[in-house]
């Protein structure tokens, strides 16, 4: 009698650990991949106040970056720009905003933002395309800025959400060469979208600032260095929450995988003092990518603030390895 109670109180103990942890990967996969559990949280802000805490502040990147933002102010105050809309195959409205040339130009860029970012923070990039002669077109990825979303996507789902954008510009240049350049996500972004069959040959080159190998590395080690919380076991379990929710798993969203199946040529970039994706993953991805490549290295950078480190060796590399490429 007591053997059989026993046995029926392990059960309902064994039932109510499942069932809580059930409820803390479903919670897990909500407060970092669901911008409106996110919101209710205030998790955009602790995310964006820790993000800025482990950013390199020297005043040589704080005058630069203060600088870049006048100088993109006035272009974007004065430019011809657009704002665009397109229509997922599962029904989301994305958002973008195009820059034309006044002058007759058939090089563009495809600019991709960051994890919980928007199109507004690449336009300094913009601009300094915008000075070389690109037609410029930025983004707001699946659940940010004016895009519409359930789930952001750590670039998996964004690889073929922005062939809708790759499209859209072949339609109104059909000569178009395109370069791709993203930031963090949205350059695994861009190095996913690179190993893809159904990528436009008018795709010449990418460039991927600070990007990460693959999503559920990002993750094992942002849950450890951000909250203190062991991947295991609830990574494995979000991520499965996340399959059966949102129908992709971070270890879908491989950058690493990617660039080991392309032949275009890439940039890869990264500062030296990134806390948040580390700079050993740019070489690791370096090392992997099959197609023409070059790493840069920017001493003294954190996350993403290698252009505003050192502006002229980071547009300088840039605009000489595109020409190098074709992107003439």
């Amino acid at each position: 009698m007591k053997k059989h109670r026993l046995r029926k109180a392990l059960l309902i103990l064994a039932g109510v650990l499942m069932v809580l942890y059930v409820i803390a990967c479903n919670i897990l996969v909500s407060a970092a991949l669901v911008p409106s559990f996110m919101e209710k949280l205030e998790a955009f802000e602790a995310l964006t106040e820790k993000g800025m805490s482990q950013q390199v502040y020297t005043e040589d990147i704080v005058e630069n970056q203060a600088q870049a933002a006048d100088e993109t102010e006035e272009w974007v105050r004065t430019a011809d720009s657009q704002l665009l809309t397109v229509t997922t195959d599962d029904g989301y409205e994305l958002a973008a905003r195009v820059f034309y040339q006044e002058e007759e130009s058939h090089k563009w860029v495809l600019l991709l933002h960051g994890y919980t970012g928007w199109k507004e923070e690449m336009y300094p990039l913009g601009f300094r395309y915008a000075g070389q002669g690109y037609q410029v077109l930025a983004p707001d990825m699946r659940c940010s800025g004016e895009s519409g979303g359930d789930y952001i996507g750590m670039g998996w789902t964004d690889r073929l959400d922005n062939m809708l954008w790759l499209n859209w510009i072949l339609e109104q240049d059909p000569q178009a060469q395109i370069v791709i350049h993203g930031q963090s996500m949205g350059a695994a972004c861009a190095l996913m979208m690179s190993g893809e069959e159904s990528l436009p040959g008018a795709v010449k080159a990418i460039v991927a600032d600070s990007a990460y190998t693959n999503a559920y590395d990002m993750f094992k080690k942002q849950m450890w260095d951000w909250a203190r919380l062991p991947s295991f076991p609830l990574l494995p379990g979000a991520d499965l929450m996340l399959r059966l929710r949102a129908g992709y798993s971070l270890k879908d969203a491989d950058a690493l995988e990617a660039v080991k199946k392309t032949k275009l040529p890439v940039l890869f970039i990264h500062g030296t003092e990134d806390a948040f994706v580390p700079v050993s993953m740019s070489s690791e991805l370096y090392e992997a990518a099959a197609g023409p490549r070059e790493l840069l290295l920017v001493e003294g950078s954190g996350h993403v603030q290698a252009q505003d480190k050192n502006p002229e060796l980071y547009y300088g590399t840039v605009f000489r390895f595109l020409e190098t490429y074709g992107m003439d």
